[in-house]
């Protein structure tokens, strides 16, 4: 069983930082027209994190396919993720921190990770919540804390914030 830890973000934030600038001007040289967002709770001021970094990178729909394709040779597929139309996961375990990019079409369904960050930073509230909810799963099932947290993210999609996005 895969054991889920977190961390302040503050012993990230700057490791994290230049990741990200570093990694979108990769992405953004093969990609020019996308638009490269850090996202997940590094990106986020005084919350706590896995300490990996994510990165979101959109594209048009008719990008996508070749999106997936430079990004193929970029970083490795996230075989445990889903794939779709309009969304692709990968990932670099070897990066510090460790990567995750999320490649969405622009306006998808899966187009949601800018607007999660975006409403953690509007309302610290939610950012709390979303904090006790982490510290209620330190040390415990991955699986566990993914399922709440997807519970979590469906309330936050039907708040005001999110919904003004």
């Amino acid at each position: 069983m895969e054991q889920v830890h977190f961390f302040d973000q503050s012993n990230f934030h700057e490791q994290a930082e230049k990741t990200f600038l570093l990694h979108k001007a990769k992405i953004k040289s093969l990609l020019p027209e996308a638009d490269v967002q850090h996202v997940g709770s590094t990106a986020i001021p005084k919350s706590l994190t896995k300490g990996d970094l994510d990165i979101q990178v959109r594209v048009t729909q008719d990008l996508f396919l070749m999106a997936v394709q430079k990004l193929s040779t970029l970083y490795s597929v996230n075989e445990g993720s889903i794939k779709t139309e309009y969304f692709r996961a990968f990932k670099d375990d070897l990066t510090v921190p460790p990567l995750g990019v999320q490649l969405t079409v622009i306006g998808s369904e899966l187009d949601l990770f800018w607007k999660f960050r975006d409403v953690l930073l509007l309302n610290d509230t939610y950012r709390v919540e979303y904090d006790q909810l982490k510290k209620k799963y330190e040390g415990k099932s991955m699986d566990e804390y993914r399922n709440a947290k997807n519970k979590f993210f469906e309330r936050l999609m039907e708040t005001p914030e999110f919904k003004k996005l």
